[in-house]
């Protein structure tokens, strides 16, 4: 569980007449899950403050598969062990045709990321291995930390599991140098989450789209934006019922919805 947040948690949990100075769970939120006809959560902290806005706190502190967020911690732990040399190295694509037309081809770890490209990706967990992505999952404590069987395919497969409250917990580290790897292999993977970068903000995340036990579709957004050179870190998750929904638009309703109405994008915070 993000640190910062523990003692919080504890006290929205049990204590519901406490006072907390640094915490608003804004249910006014919860408008943009309904009208996308989703459930889910959002949190967001506010670094320089100290302040975390949040809402659904209960689904905040429950754990979902990372489905393609993990491939913030694939590319961590492929970089710091050489298996790709940065963000240039191509990954050979395995000639199988897909249906996302960008996976067809040979990918660098930067393209393949901002593509999602989910066998590339798999060809980096092989080349890693099961003993020393265990190794790397058990350091840094990340979720439930089991990979099940499958190593290229255990962040689908509901195996491995992660909250909300511990992915905003991990790409604060990430920001900040505090994860235990090299600086270098950090600045690499922060500078592969950029998706906006204008006069205004600078926006960075990865998305993740998957399947849980049920067959609902878990969908979630993870990173910071910035804005004057002040970070504030969020993360999106959201669970859909309808297998025609569409996620990736979804996800982007939502999470510009939420971050306009927070006053961000005009360079303002």
């Amino acid at each position: 569980m993000f640190s910062a947040l523990k003692p919080c948690l504890l006290c929205a949990l049990f204590l519901a007449s406490c006072s907390l100075n640094n915490v608003t769970q804004d249910r006014t939120l919860k408008k943009y899950f309904q009208e996308n006809n989703v459930d889910g959560c959002f949190a967001m902290y506010d670094n320089g403050r100290g302040e975390f806005t949040l809402y659904n706190l209960k689904r905040d502190t429950t754990r979902f598969l990372p489905a393609s967020t993990f491939k913030i911690v694939n590319s961590l732990i492929a970089l710091q062990t050489g298996r790709v040399n940065d963000d240039s190295t191509v990954i050979k694509w395995d000639g199988i045709v897909r249906d996302n037309p960008n996976w067809n081809q040979d990918l660098s770890l930067a393209m393949a990321f901002r593509y999602s490209s989910v066998p590339h990706f798999q060809e980096i967990a092989r080349r890693i291995g099961r003993d020393t992505m265990q190794k790397w999952i058990d350091s840094l404590k990340y979720g439930n930390m089991k990979i099940g069987t499958h190593i290229d395919s255990f962040w689908l497969d509901n195996s491995l599991k992660i909250s909300p409250d511990e992915q905003l917990g991990l790409v604060k580290k990430l920001y900040f140098d505090q994860l235990p790897f090299q600086k270098r292999v950090q600045q690499i993977v922060r500078n592969i989450m950029v998706q906006e970068d204008n006069s205004n903000y600078r926006l960075s995340y990865k998305t993740g789209w998957g399947k849980d036990e049920k067959g609902n579709s878990i969908g979630w957004v993870v990173g910071w934006i910035e804005e004057n050179r002040h970070p504030y870190f969020f993360v999106l998750n959201l669970e859909a019922s309808d297998p025609n929904a569409d996620i990736t638009a979804i996800r982007k309703n939502i999470l510009t919805g939420i971050l306009k109405q927070l006053g961000f994008f005009n360079g303002k915070m």
